[in-house]
Parts: C-alpha cells; sequence; structure tokens
C-alpha cells in the first residue's frame, strides 16, 4: 500500500444501503418491508440486506416475527442478518448475525458464531469508533465491520460517536466492508459515501413516513455524492 491519496471512490463497489428493522415489526410491517425492498432493486446503489431486530422477546416469539420477513427477503435475494442471537440466526437458518459488543460477552464472539452457522454466513461486528476493536473483529474472521453512531439517533442511546475519517482509514488499509450508522438520512448519507462506507445503515429515515419514497431519495443521495 502507497501513501498516495486513497482513491476508493472509484475502484470500490457502490455504497449499498442496509436496512435495519424498527422494534415494532408486526401488523403491516411485513408489507412495508416489501414496498421499501422493492424500492432499492434497481440501478447501482441497492439494499443488499436487512436486519431483524427486535428486542424483549423470547427465540419462539422472535421466530414467529421473523418467518414472513426472511421470506420476503429471500424472494428478492436479499440477505437477512439476525441482530444479537446466535442462536436465533441458526434457528432460523439466517444468512448471518450482526455482534455488538456487549452480545459477544453475552451470547458468544465470531468465533463462535461462525462455528455455529457455518463459513457461509455473513458475521458482522459493532466497532463503535474503535480501531482496535475494528482490527481485532477482522482478525477473528468478521465479514465487515460496522462504524457509529455518525449522527444524533433517537432508534438507540448513542455512547460513540465516530468521524467520517475512520471509514476512509478503513478503506485503505483493508479489504473487509465497512458500515456506517446511527443518524443516517438523505440529507447527511453524502459525506459517509464520500469517506468510504460500503454500506449505510437505515433505520428510522425509512420507517418514519413513505418507505418507499424514503428509500428512493436515499438512493438518490448515494448516486449523487458517489
Amino acid at each position: 500500500m502507497t501513501e498516495e491519496a486513497p482513491t476508493f471512490e472509484h475502484t470500490r463497489a457502490p455504497t449499498q444501503l442496509y436496512l435495519i428493522s424498527p422494534a415494532d415489526v408486526g401488523g403491516d410491517f411485513p408489507q412495508r418491508l416489501a414496498r421499501a425492498l422493492d424500492a432499492g432493486l434497481k440501478g447501482r446503489h441497492r439494499i443488499a440486506a436487512f436486519q431483524f431486530r427486535v428486542k424483549g422477546i423470547d427465540d419462539h416469539a422472535a421466530a414467529r416475527l421473523a418467518a414472513p420477513l426472511q421470506a420476503i427477503c429471500a424472494e428478492r435475494e436479499i440477505a437477512f442478518i439476525v441482530n444479537d442471537s446466535i442462536t436465533l440466526a441458526k434457528r432460523l437458518n439466517a444468512d448471518g448475525v450482526h455482534l455488538g459488543q456487549d452480545d459477544m460477552a453475552q451470547n458468544g464472539d465470531v468465533k463462535i458464531a461462525r462455528e455455529e452457522l457455518g463459513r457461509d454466513a455473513q458475521i458482522g461486528v459493532t466497532c463503535h469508533n474503535s480501531r482496535h476493536l475494528a482490527l481485532e473483529a477482522g482478525e477473528a474472521g468478521a465479514d465487515y465491520v460496522a462504524f457509529g453512531a455518525f449522527y444524533p439517533t433517537t432508534t438507540k442511546e448513542v455512547e460513540h460517536h465516530a468521524e467520517p475519517e475512520l471509514l476512509t482509514w478503513w478503506q485503505t488499509l483493508f479489504e473487509i466492508p465497512c458500515v456506517a450508522i446511527g443518524g443516517i438520512n438523505a440529507e447527511n448519507a453524502a459525506p459517509l459515501v464520500r469517506a468510504g462506507a460500503d454500506f449505510l445503515a437505515i433505520s428510522g429515515a425509512v420507517w418514519n413516513g413513505d418507505e418507499a419514497a424514503n428509500v428512493k431519495a436515499l438512493m438518490d443521495a448515494i448516486t449523487a455524492a458517489q
């Protein structure tokens, strides 16, 4: 690797969206998910993955809620990722699992997830604003690292704030994809795209309002920035 200015904006794959579910995925949410995904299937910038992130229920209830959503993703060849739980991901035969730092302390780390879910599973790790945690995740065999929060968000309490330069640092040194998360919307996405985010993890900016229109706005913002 030379010390010349990075050129990843010309060589890397187009930035894609990584949708994260709201807390409530009952009622008409399956229909809303289908609309959002269908709005993001065209063009270079598309929805690559959907994360099932539901708290405070047991695996039996979670599996029932997940089933129609997983089917919707499978029909569109979009990865279905389970947040937090290796056991639920295994039960659902999900495409992967996303592990937070606290989750790994309680439920198992990247190596355990790989043993349980197999070599083809997509395993992501929250690394906050830490280069050290990202390096550890990569060495442990993670398929992607997630940095954030980049902006204020009401989705969850923010304890760590990341700067776009962290994405650029990662891109210049490593091939493992990086995900930007935290308060991202169509108005503020551009700096993260230009900094090197392979994926933008989005929740409220899609589900708070017309999900299809919100996805289109995000796609347009990414296209304009990249």
